[in-house]
């Protein structure tokens, strides 16, 4: 029978520097520790600057979400030409089930 008094091993992963207790006799991974995840490194003296970044990236997304929402009918138009061209183009087949392929 094997020793279960020896006492785990404690292991940092040299990738991603977390905290691994591993059990010698078994092999096996007892417990995993994440390391600490660092804030955004962001200097406040330039807080004014990123909130008006911020804004003018949300009304950007709005204006397009608002965009393709008023055209949408004209969109959904060209699509369904473009696919009816590309299936006039494309030769009429038989699809294939599953029995054929035995």
């Amino acid at each position: 029978m094997a020793k279960h008094s020896e006492k785990p091993i404690l292991i940092a992963c040299p990738c991603c520097q977390a905290k691994l207790t591993v059990d010698p006799v078994l092999g096996i991974v007892l417990s995993h520790e994440e390391p600490a995840q660092k804030g955004p490194d962001v200097d406040l003296s330039n807080a004014q600057k990123i909130l008006s970044e911020q804004t003018r990236q949300r009304e950007d997304k709005f204006a397009d979400s608002w965009f393709q929402e008023s055209n949408k009918e004209d969109i959904l138009a060209k699509k369904f030409e473009e696919a009816m061209k590309k299936a006039k183009d494309k030769p009429v087949t038989k699809p294939i089930r599953d029995f054929d392929l035995d």
